[in-house]
């Protein structure tokens, strides 16, 4: 059997050598860090998403455990992960966008995103007569439809409340996390879900700002 490869998020204090200590709790129940992503650093703490192999068979608490036995070490998330692990994510999909014909290129974006930015789905909508259009979704995007978004039009990046009444039953049933930002219009946005959590953080909400902005100077430039 295959290796299990898990995306850990983790509160740690950062501190020298608390990665270290962290890496051999880890290692101590066979997981082998593949990759590691500095998601924030604040005040004397450090969000950091690894992501961990382990052995077939093993169960994912037992990550948990071990990582928690490290004194200022709080796991925030566990997902299994099957991602490509790559360094310049964003640079690659901006690419991808730049290259796709004119009129594949939101769904380039779209198809990619989840993979870029780590969230279960992207689809990009936008403001319409009587309530919201879905124009592009990613495989996995939710079956049950997007009627409202009274918080468009969108200015800016934003996280958005998971459970306010536009969002609906079946998402917050599968305590979908939201984000989005504008795309090439305040009314035009891309909207990622993220299914069980976690919050996305001010810097990936960033993060997914740069990145819209990048992707509308690209299509801005196709009119």
């Amino acid at each position: 059997m295959a290796h299990v490869s898990y995306l850990l998020r983790v509160y740690l204090e950062d501190r020298p050598g608390s990665l270290g200590v962290l890496a051999v709790q880890l290692g101590s129940v066979g997981a082998d860090i593949l990759s590691l992503e500095v998601v924030e650093r604040g005040n004397g703490y450090a969000v950091d998403d690894l992501v961990v192999e382990v052995p077939p068979g093993s169960l994912p608490d037992s990550l948990i455990t071990a990582a928690e036995k490290v004194n200022g070490v709080r796991v925030d998330s566990i997902r299994p992960y099957s991602g490509v692990l790559d360094t310049h994510r964003e640079l690659e999909l901006v690419d991808q966008v730049a290259t796709a014909s004119r009129n594949d290129r939101l769904q380039v974006l779209v198809d990619n995103a989840p993979r870029v930015l780590r969230v279960s789905w992207a689809m990009v909508i936008t403001k319409a007569s009587g309530g919201v259009l879905q124009l592009f979704g990613s495989s996995g995007a939710p079956e049950t439809p997007l009627t409202r978004a009274d918080w468009l039009p969108l200015e800016h990046a934003a996280q958005l409340d998971a459970e306010g009444d536009w969002v609906p039953g079946a998402w917050q049933e599968m305590d979908t996390r939201l984000a989005a930002a504008p795309i090439g219009s305040n009314e035009k946005v891309v909207l990622l879900g993220r299914i069980g959590g976690p919050d996305f953080r001010p810097s990936e909400v960033a993060r997914l700002g740069y990145l819209a902005g990048i992707v509308s100077t690209v299509l801005r430039a196709d009119e």
